[in-house]
């Protein structure tokens, strides 16, 4: 599988529905996600677009340097995955700590934002999220997949997609044991350093907003903010959905994304 050198780092990549006259559109994974996540989503939004997926750096094939991560080093191994693709400009996406690694994208480099879809996601941590974080933290640096499985689902899924989906559940479960605990560590202090809001009404590109109504990690009380600071921003809060909104209800994440980048085209 393809790995290319950006910003000092291997990434891994893959690329989609490769149409050179189609829009690019980048999906950006949550924390623990992998590029696999987005099974949904892949044979559906590469019908219409050139899609990027990748693993950030700490995440599953890309490299796991162990000196600290940041956000804002985050977005900029992305602008450097596309200049080493040659990519000028692209509809940048992401859920849950991809969403908040494309608003700082977005901030960083709006030339390069053609536009924004984030979902499930927060632009500050507040005390209650804060403690939520700092308990997978140190259940990662127990390094115990299942101690870590355990404290992380609970917040990951609605009650309802739990009880109707164990055999997902459990391959989840099973992909915990190939972590590397101590970037997850990293990856989870970066995101405690968030704190964008204040930022927020700097972005230029039009943005799709989504939030589960039963989001019980990033609840919409997080989405209200970010709708109301971001300029150009559709806002929608998607029923009987948790807060793994593209794999809880696919195929509403797939319509409202495919409706917003055709009304960027239009």
């Amino acid at each position: 599988m393809p790995k290319i050198l950006a910003n000092g780092i291997e990434i891994y990549y893959e690329q989609h529905g490769w149409d050179k006259d189609a829009d690019v559109l980048v999906l950006s994974n949550g924390v623990l996600m992998s590029t696999a996540s987005w099974a949904f989503q892949t044979p559906v939004l590469s019908k219409h677009y050139r899609l990027l997926l990748y693993d950030c750096r700490g995440q599953w094939q890309s490299e796991h340097p162990r000196a600290p991560y940041s956000m804002e080093l985050h977005a900029d191994d992305l602008a450097a995955l596309l200049n080493a693709l040659g990519i000028a400009r692209a509809h940048i996406g992401g859920i849950s700590y991809g969403a908040e690694v494309s608003m700082i994208f977005a901030l960083k480099y709006p030339a390069l934002t053609q536009s924004l879809i984030l979902a499930s996601t927060v632009s500050q941590v507040d005390p209650i999220l804060r403690g939520t974080i700092q308990a997978w933290i140190e259940a990662a640096k127990r390094k115990d997949p299942e101690l870590f499985f355990r404290v992380t689902y609970p917040t990951n899924f609605s009650e309802r997609w739990i009880a109707a989906n164990a055999p997902l559940l459990e391959q989840a479960r099973a992909r915990y044991a190939m972590l590397d605990f101590d970037a997850v560590v990293n990856l989870c202090e970066a995101f405690l350093q968030l704190n964008i809001t204040a930022e927020l009404h700097r972005i230029t590109a039009p943005a799709l907003l989504m939030v589960g109504e039963e989001d019980a990690l990033k609840p919409r009380r997080y989405a209200d903010i970010i709708a109301r600071e971001i300029p150009r921003c559709e806002y929608v809060i998607v029923p009987r959905s948790g807060h793994a909104l593209c794999w809880e209800q696919a195929g509403v994440f797939n319509s409202l994304v495919l409706g917003f980048l055709r009304q960027q085209s239009a």
